[in-house]
Order: structure tokens, then C-alpha cells, then sequence
């Protein structure tokens, strides 16, 4: 994938990935290019891809100790390397043994994803989860910060090194803190949860979706108002909510953070108190990136996060995104190669399993307000149908719900 290598960039690294019996090749590719997009979201440029075929991976070095040397060679021909980011999360052990061996600052996907949302957190909610994660993410892996104390060690063989000293107390310290911020987080989850409540009986909307899929482009398009969007991965991480009026039929639509292939366990902990707007909303709109290569697997990453967070299922409406950056290259009439994503129409795509995956399914532009109305039509008739249930004797607060013509503002 095309990434920005700007000058500004003051750190240039090297991608490492694996092939094995569970992620062939592309799949491992598709993910070193999400991993290249995490890096450019994080300021850093990468620069080269590694992958090796294994089995599983090596419980000392990740890869084995011939990509490793490899990997080394590259970076001691590349002086302005300084970085070796790893796709999936390494055990204490692997940390030290590899940064050891090849004298870079040695990130994995995890720590990358994490220094991203501390760019990213804004409220103080969001920072304190994000911190929650860090320290989680840091208590096995105290033993690296201090290893140079134990060269120090003094007295016989029992004697206790500063350094295991050290990282007892910090442990505990730690410890402590995780213990005093989970406790900030209920707190603030109640005041949450309050804020809910006197929010009335409005029909809530929740927007959600794969990371940089423009949820929050099509937030600022329905609700006229002004969230932070951008071509980055977690442009947003608090949900934000705001109040829309489609025919003078009020609800509340909400934006959420992203989910993301292979998401941590720590942000996955974290970050599921967020994630309360999703299993409160009443109606659910999945967007998708049509426009992303691997569009399918993104779909099923957001549904199997929605299965996990609401046991009942709820309304939905399927909306592919970015129909402006789809790009088509037409088959020939006697050409025999296979049909791909490339050589298959958005008509054929509009006829295709997709708009049949439910009953609501709409193809849009969210960037180049293409079929916006089509989709404020589906999502106020849907907000009708769930406030006509809830409020059957209500109807002379709305008169247009039951009229006849259905004019979107």
C-alpha cells in the first residue's frame, strides 16, 4: 500500500510478518499493509516488508535466526532504520532477544496500536483506558527495563540483584495505579451511563464499522456538524453523539471507534465500555470500505465484535462506502482470467451477494454525498418503524410519521 514518507517522519522501520498454516501468503501481505498504515498513522514511514513461512513462531526470536540475519543485514545497510515493527505481539522473552540481536527499537503490533490511541485520546475518559492498556501491556514486561541493574549484584549467589528489587516495587506500583484507574473508569462509566438515561426515550442510531471506513465523514453529513475525520486508523476514539432530525423525526446518532483485525486484548478490555452505545443503540449502520481490497474480511472482523456485544440481534443497514474509489478494470469478451474484485462492476457488486447479505443494503459516496438522500430515506423509515412501536399512541407529536409522503430535510 502507498503510504506518506515525508521528510517529517523522523523514524523509518522494517515490517516483519509471518506465513503459517492459519494466513497464507495474501492474507499475511493484506496485514503487513494494514500494519504499514498503523506505522504511517503513527508517524513512522515504513520502508521494507519481511515475511517467512513457518509453522508457528519462534518462542525466542519470532522469525527464525536466517530471516533474522537478514532482517539485521538490511538495517546495517540502512543507517536511517531505527525501528523493526513485528505483526503480532511478542512475549517478553522475544522483545529482549530481538532487540538484542539487532540494536533497533523493537515495536509489535499491540504497542503500536496503543501508542496510536494515546495520539489519539482526547476526554480524559479515552486517556484513561488508553493508560489502563499501556500498564497492562508493560507489567510482564518489566524484566527488560532492568536488566542492567542485575549486572550490579553484589554479595554470594542468593542475594537478591537491584534490579529484581526494583522491578518488584515498580510491579506494585503499577499494580496500584491499574488498580486506582479501573476505579476512575467505573466512576466515570456511571456517569455515563446516567447521562443515558436523561437522554430520554429518543431512538439512538449507532454508526459502526472497520477503522477508516468514514464513519465519522458520514457523521458530519447527517448531523451537519463538524467530528474530526481524517485518512488515518482510530481517528476516533471517543464516541460522540449527536441529535439528528430527518422530516422532523428526531433521534440520536452516535459514531464509535473502530474495530480492527487482531485487536489487542488490553484495548479489547479497555475499550468496552465505549463500546455501550453499540449495545444500547436500537438500530445499527454497518459501513464498509467497498473500495478496500479485502472488504469481506472486515465485514465479518465487525460482525463477529457485534455477535460478542449484543446477544439479541437488532435492525441493520448495510452501507458500502466510498463507491467513488471503486475501481473497475472490465473483463474482454474471450478474456478467461478468473473474475476478481478488479474486473466485477459496482452494478454486478449491487447484484451480488452483498445486497443480499440483508434487506437493507446501499451503496454510497459519504465524501462525494452520492445516494445520501437514498440512505437518510432507509434510516428515517427505520427510526419511524422503531418510534411508531414505542410510542403507538404518540403520533400527534409527529404527524408526518404516518404521512403519506416521506420528505427527507
Amino acid at each position: 500500500m502507498e503510504t506518506e514518507t515525508t521528510d517529517t517522519y523522523q523514524d523509518k522501520a522494517v515490517l516483519i510478518g509471518l506465513i503459517t498454516p492459519l494466513q497464507n501468503e495474501e492474507r499475511s501481505n493484506e496485514y503487513l499493509d494494514e500494519l504499514a498504515f498503523l506505522a504511517d498513522t503513527s508517524y513512522i514511514a515504513p520502508e521494507k516488508m519481511f515475511l517467512q513461512r513457518l509453522e508457528f513462531p519462534n518462542s525466542n526470536t519470532y522469525v527464525g535466526q536466517g530471516k533474522l540475519e537478514e532482517i539485521k543485514e538490511y538495517i546495517d545497510n540502512h543507517d536511517d532504520i531505527n525501528i523493526a515493527i513485528f505483526d503480532d505481539e511478542l512475549s517478553p522473552r522475544q522483545l529482549k532477544n530481538i532487540e538484542k540481536f539487532l540494536n533497533v527499537r523493537v515495536l509489535d503490533r499491540t504497542i503500536l496500536i496503543l501508542d496510536i490511541f494515546v495520539q489519539r485520546a482526547q476526554t480524559s475518559y479515552a486517556k484513561t483506558q488508553v493508560e489502563v492498556a499501556q500498564l497492562q501491556y508493560m507489567l510482564p514486561r518489566l524484566s527488560r527495563l532492568w536488566t542492567h541493574l542485575d549486572r550490579q549484584r553484589g554479595g554470594g549467589s542468593t542475594s537478591r540483584g537491584m534490579g529484581e528489587t526494583q522491578i518488584e516495587t515498580d510491579r506494585r506500583i503499577i499494580q496500584s495505579r491499574i488498580s486506582f484507574l479501573k476505579d476512575e473508569l467505573k466512576v466515570i462509566d456511571k456517569q455515563m451511563a446516567t447521562q443515558r438515561k436523561n437522554r430520554g426515550k429518543l431512538v439512538r442510531v449507532a454508526l459502526v464499522g472497520y477503522t477508516n471506513v468514514g464513519k465519522s465523514t458520514l457523521m458530519n453529513l447527517l448531523s451537519k456538524s463538524e467530528v474530526f475525520a481524517e485518512n488515518k486508523l482510530f481517528a476516533t476514539l471517543d464516541t460522540t453523539v449527536r441529535k439528528v432530525t430527518i422530516n422532523n423525526l428526531p433521534f440520536l446518532l452516535c459514531d464509535t471507534v473502530g474495530f480492527i483485525r487482531k485487536l489487542p486484548h488490553h484495548l479489547v478490555e479497555s475499550f468496552k465500555s465505549t463500546l455501550d452505545e453499540v449495545r444500547e443503540a436500537d438500530l445499527l449502520v454497518h459501513v464498509v470500505d467497498i473500495s478496500h481490497t479485502n472488504f469481506e474480511e472486515q465485514i465479518e472482523v465487525v460482525s463477529k465484535t457485534l455477535a460478542e456485544l449484543n446477544k439479541t440481534e437488532k435492525p441493520l443497514i448495510m452501507v458500502f462506502n466510498k463507491i467513488d474509489a471503486f475501481t473497475y478494470t472490465p473483463k474482454e469478451e474471450d478474456d478467461l482470467t478468473p473474475r476478481t474484485k478488479e474486473n466485477t462492476s459496482l452494478d454486478e457488486f449491487k447484484a451480488s451477494w452483498m445486497n443480499k447479505m440483508h434487506e437493507n443494503c446501499i451503496f454510497i459516496s459519504a465524501k462525494g454525498k452520492e445516494n445520501i438522500e437514498e440512505l437518510k430515506s432507509l434510516i428515517y423509515s427505520k427510526v419511524k418503524e422503531i418510534h411508531v412501536q414505542r410510542f403507538p399512541y404518540n403520533d400527534f407529536l409527529y404527524p408526518e410519521i404516518n404521512s403519506e409522503e416521506d420528505n427527507i430535510d
